[in-house]
C-alpha cells in the first residue's frame, strides 16, 4: 500500500504565519530553531513537560503530608494527589506534545528506541532533560513551601518521630523522593509496580496510535491523564513510580535537600527501572494484539508530514510516523505494507 496524500488533504492544512502574522524577529528565530537548534528545544520540552506534572503532583502530595504532620485539617487527600498529577500530564501533553512528541518518560523513551528506531544519542538527551525537569519541579515545591516543611521537620523531632517518619511517604522527603511504607514486601511492591506501568503503556500507546479511531488529539491527554490518575487513587498507597524520570528527579532532589538517609533503599532500584521493561512488554503486547497499519489515517500522516517538512529533516513526500514515536530513525517508514 502505497502512502500518498491527496491535493485537497494537503490543502486543508495552512501554516499559522499565513493566518497570524509573526514579528521578524520571532520569524528569524523559528527559521535558526526549527532548522538547527530543533534538538535543543525537543529537549527543553521534554524538561518542561516533566516539570509541570511533577509540579502539580509534588504539590498535591506536600499539601496532603504536611496537613497531616501538622495537624491542618483539609490540606489534601489521595484523591486531591491523583487529580494533580493526572491535570499535571494534561498539561503537559497540551504544552509539549507538538514539539518533542510528549514522551516525559524513559520508559516510552525506550521504547522508541526498541520499537521505533529512534537514535540511542537522542533518547539519553531526553532522557536526561526529563529528570532534569522532575528534579527542577521538585526544587521548586520545596521553596514555595519551605517554611511549612521546617515546621514538619520540627515537628517530627520533638514528637520523637523523626528517624521513624522523615523517609517514607507520610514524612517530608516523600514529598519529593519516592518511598515505601515500614514493612513493605518488596516483591509484592514490585508486582503493583509492574502491573500499573503495563496498564499505563497500554493506554499510552493505544490513545497515541494514529489508526485508532476511538481516540482524537483533542481526547488522548485526558484519556492518558485519567490512566494515571487510576493507578494513583487505585495503587499509590502500595507503592508506585510509575515513571522513572519522576522518581529519579524526585529522589535527587531528596538527596540534595535531606541528606543520604533519603536514597530510599532497595526500593530506590525498583522504583526507577520497573517502569521500562514493563512499558516495552506492554508496547509488545499493543502491537502483537491491538496495532493494524491497515487501518486508514492519512490525516496523521499529513500533519506529520507538514511538521517534518517545516523542521526541515526529510522531504514532505518521504516521510511518515506514529505520533508516539520520534527522532531521524523512527520517522522511517516502509511506503509499502
Amino acid at each position: 500500500m502505497t502512502i500518498t496524500t491527496t491535493r485537497e488533504q494537503e490543502q486543508e492544512y495552512t501554516a499559522v504565519y499565513e493566518v497570524v502574522p509573526r514579528p521578524a524577529v520571532f520569524k528569524l528565530w523559528e527559521r535558526t530553531r526549527n532548522r538547527q537548534l530543533h534538538w535543543l528545544v525537543e529537549c527543553v520540552a521534554e524538561a518542561t513537560g516533566t516539570f509541570l506534572y511533577t509540579f502539580a503532583g509534588a504539590g498535591a502530595t506536600a499539601a496532603y503530608v504536611l496537613g497531616n504532620i501538622l495537624g491542618i485539617p483539609g490540606l489534601g487527600s489521595v484523591l486531591q494527589i491523583g487529580i494533580a498529577y493526572a491535570v499535571g500530564i494534561a498539561l503537559a501533553l497540551a504544552v509539549c506534545l507538538p514539539t518533542s512528541q510528549g514522551q516525559f518518560n524513559p520508559g516510552i523513551t525506550v521504547h522508541a528506541v526498541v520499537f521505533h528506531g529512534m537514535p540511542p544519542f537522542k533518547a539519553f538527551r531526553y532522557i536526561i532533560f526529563q529528570i532534569m525537569g522532575a528534579y527542577i519541579a521538585c526544587l521548586s515545591v520545596y521553596v514555595q513551601y519551605k517554611q511549612l516543611i521546617h515546621a514538619a521537620v520540627d515537628a517530627l523531632k520533638a514528637k520523637g518521630t523523626y528517624d521513624a517518619i522523615m523517609f517514607t511517604p507520610s514524612g517530608p522527603a516523600g514529598i519529593f523522593g519516592l518511598y515505601v511504607n515500614p514493612g513493605s514486601n518488596l516483591g509484592y511492591v514490585l508486582l503493583n509496580e509492574f502491573v500499573c506501568d503495563f496498564v499505563l503503556g497500554l493506554v499510552i500507546f493505544a490513545c497515541s496510535e494514529p489508526g485508532n479511531n476511538m481516540t482524537s488529539p483533542t481526547t488522548m491527554s485526558w484519556l492518558i491523564s485519567l490512566a494515571y490518575g487510576v493507578v494513583v487513587w487505585g495503587y499509590a498507597p502500595v507503592g508506585l513510580a510509575a515513571n522513572s524520570a519522576r522518581d529519579l528527579g524526585g529522589r535527587f532532589a531528596a538527596l540534595t535537600l535531606f541528606g543520604k538517609g533519603a536514597s530510599g533503599g532497595n526500593y530506590a532500584a525498583l522504583a526507577a527501572l520497573t517502569n521500562i521493561p514493563a512499558t516495552l512488554l506492554a508496547g509488545l503486547f499493543y502491537e502483537l494484539v491491538f496495532n493494524d497499519s491497515t487501518r486508514k489515517w492519512q490525516r496523521a500522516i499529513a500533519m506529520r508530514k507538514a511538521e517534518l517538512e517545516r523542521k526541515g529533516e526529510r522531504p514532505l513526500a518521504s516521510a511518515a510516523s506514529s505520533l508516539h514515536s520520534s527522532g531521524e530513525s523512527d520517522e522511517k517508514m516502509n511506503d509499502k505494507a
